[in-house]
């Protein structure tokens, strides 16, 4: 046992050995992950403002490229091309049932458009700007040559192109809000299946209350996760070609020029997303949690697995411990009857053979160790038994104080003129239903083991039956006493475990197997009763048994069937 103890020990040291590398490895763990989730989250970051980049590109480009088609489209509520050279500046609108274009008056809403061609016409300081709708875009249609514009295959370069007419695109807001903006999110924003994963809303930069689209009802213009402006496309209109005016004239003082090229400036809209977890920072904060969970989970896993195992390989070398001194002490219960059988057997053989009263002592040793092999030999089959299910073969009404007259009779221990049995059996107690044989070993060997371990220092044991009335119903407790040395604490939750053999026991070399109590457990709880111990260091041991009584409804019939 001591081995098995230190092996014990051991093996718990190297789980906890395990456990703190395991502790170890958690933390670098949790490190680890935190640099991959800070990874992860610029990398998505940098994905969804180059989707957003691309998103403003093309819808920069649907509305160039629909407006110098100069087809009717649903894209634009109206198009139309400026003359800015006429005086005042005329206006060509093109019909969208004919398809065609006619001069028309200015519409209202273009007034700025016009004066500020007037102006340019003229070339004076434009005016103050006026309220032009956000939706309107003037892009600039021909170029007329002057010469050769650029270096031609023959001769110098020329002088470079000059505007010659303006396009006028007024923007559908309802198609931009239900068609164009939608399909441009879903290509650049969503899963590949269709579904949108962010919340998305336009404003107007120049007034941001006024909000132009929205995919969710919640706001997110406080805490976006990207933004991106939309319309970057001339959001004044193109005054001068590169350098030149209309005519090819220099630009007057005051006037500015286009903006360098590739700079667009800032967009008339605003484009904001937000992830529809909440953010793109708890997204990635769900996804490290849940890796930080999985690793987790998995050195649990694997701390729980080695504790499982070195549990159950506690167990088993506990239990192969338990049979290999079981073995022990069963060919030591063996031997000794067999050596006392061999030597008797001799010495009748011998000189007494004809001394009747040496015939008659070694006779009754031969039956007494005979009788002990016997009980060994009949232990060891019930135990068999008992393992493999058959605890009790037949039921039948049984007296409880039969049950424990019988015991005594049967136990060679109570014969002991030494001994001193006091029994106290309540009057008109209740039968019980069970196998006489069984509950009758289960008793006697109470009784045996009370005598083998509980008479030192006293040759008194207490055996008592009486009625409780438990939670399921009454029931039949037996109680088996000794005012022996005591069961130690740490030992009585081990002595119903088969093969095992408190210290005292094994120390003093008491004979025994170790299968006395586990049987009588096995044999109690097949009647559906239960037993328990009670023992204090010097004051004695009590076994309590409980076995439940017959149903009320079968008293009378079982009483009759015993008669």
């Amino acid at each position: 046992m001591e081995q098995v103890e230190r092996r014990t020990w051991l093996a718990w040291v190297a789980v906890g050995v395990l456990a703190v590398l395991c502790a170890a490895s958690a933390i670098l763990q949790n490190r680890w992950i935190s640099e991959v989730s800070r990874a992860e989250r610029e990398t998505l970051q940098q994905h969804l403002q180059g989707g957003l980049n691309q998103l403003a590109r093309d819808f920069d480009g649907e509305i160039a490229t629909g407006a110098r088609s100069l087809q009717p489209s649903q894209m634009f509520t109206r198009l139309a091309v400026a003359v800015p050279r006429e005086d005042p500046a005329g206006l060509i609108l093109l019909d969208p049932k004919t398809g065609r274009f006619g001069a028309a008056a200015w519409p209202e809403e273009w007034s700025a458009v016009r004066e500020e061609l007037d102006s340019m016409r003229q070339r004076v300081r434009p005016p103050p700007p006026g309220s032009m709708p956000d939706n309107v875009v003037v892009l600039p249609r021909i170029a007329r040559e002057r010469g050769h514009g650029g270096r031609g295959p023959q001769g110098p370069p020329g002088p470079p192109p000059e505007e010659q007419e303006l396009l006028i695109a007024e923007l559908n807001l309802n198609y931009a809000r239900n068609t164009l903006l939608p399909e441009l999110l879903r290509r650049y924003l969503g899963d590949g299946n269709g579904k949108l994963e962010y919340d998305a809303e336009v404003i107007d930069n120049a007034d941001s209350s006024k909000v132009i689209f929205q995919s969710a009802s919640s706001d997110i213009r406080t805490s976006p996760d990207a933004w991106v402006d939309l319309f970057r496309i001339n959001l004044r209109i193109p005054r001068f070609g590169p350098g030149r005016g209309f005519g090819g004239e220099p630009p007057p003082p005051g006037i500015e020029g286009p903006p360098p090229p590739g700079d667009p400036g800032p967009g008339r809209w605003r484009l904001m997303v937000r992830h529809q977890a909440g953010s793109l920072e708890a997204v990635v904060a769900r996804a490290r949690w849940q890796n930080l969970a999985t690793s987790i989970g998995i050195l649990l896993l694997i701390l729980a697995t080695v504790g499982v195992m070195v549990h159950y390989t506690r167990r088993s070398q506990r239990l192969a411990e338990l049979q290999m001194n079981f073995v022990a002490g069963v060919s030591h219960e063996l031997r000794t009857p067999l050596t006392v059988i061999r030597t008797a057997a001799f010495n009748l053989r011998r000189q007494t053979a004809n001394r009747p009263e040496q015939v008659e002592r070694y006779g009754a040793l031969i039956q007494e160790q005979s009788e002990r092999l016997g009980s060994l030999v009949e232990e060891v089959l019930n135990f068999s038994s008992a393992r493999a299910g058959h605890v009790i073969r037949t039921r039948e009404p049984l007296a409880i104080a039969d049950v424990i007259d019988d015991s005594l009779k049967s136990s060679h221990a109570a014969h002991d003129g030494k001994l001193v049995i006091e029994k106290h059996v309540e009057a008109g107690l209740p039968r019980i239903v069970g196998d006489p044989m069984a509950m009758k070993q289960a008793l006697q060997n109470l009784v045996e083991n009370a005598v083998k371990y509980g008479t030192e220092g006293s040759n008194w044991i207490g055996v008592t039956a009486s009625r409780i009335e438990q939670e399921n119903g009454p029931a039949i407790e037996v109680r088996v006493s000794d005012r022996g040395p005591g069961i130690p604490p740490e030992e009585q939750a081990h002595i119903f475990d088969p093969f095992y053999r408190g210290r005292n026991a094994v120390a003093e070399q008491i004979h025994g197997t170790g299968l006395g109590l586990n049987l009588v457990k096995k044999i109690v709880e097949a009647h559906g009763g239960t037993i328990r111990v009670r023992s204090e260091m010097s004051k004695g041991t009590e076994f309590v048994v409980c076995i439940p009584t017959a149903p009320p409804e079968q008293h009378d019939e079982l009483a009759h069937s015993t008669d």
